[in-house]
């Protein structure tokens, strides 16, 4: 009898509440811009607090329209040769050894 009554159910996976008195909380659209030009739409509850940014479906990072950026963490400023130059050396010690170099080569010393 008992096998009998969980007959067609699928434990665990239903719930058996239904949907008739329930009621679904307040919900906003909001847009995400892709720069592959996709537009983004989710609902998100109104209390929830939304990203700045999502995963488009061409796996690209789309923006919140009308939304603060964020701020790009992992960029960083490209040093070139003179900017490490200039952290081992001064301007008047690079000024002395160009001035040594070039005394050596009107000599003849450097070839």
């Amino acid at each position: 009898m008992a096998d009998r009554a969980l007959r067609g159910m699928r434990l665990g996976t239903q719930s058996m509440e239904t949907p008739s008195h329930a009621e679904l909380a307040d919900r906003r659209d909001v847009h995400y811009d892709c720069p592959n030009g996709h537009i983004v739409t989710l609902p998100f509850s109104v209390e929830a607090d939304v990203p700045l940014s999502w995963e488009c479906h061409c796996g690209a990072l789309a923006l919140l329209r009308d939304g603060d950026r964020p701020a790009d963490e992992n960029t960083k400023t490209q040093r070139t040769h003179w900017d490490m130059l200039l952290e081992r050396r001064t301007i008047p010690e690079l000024e002395e050894l160009l001035d040594e170099r070039l005394q050596l080569l009107r000599a003849g010393r450097l070839g």
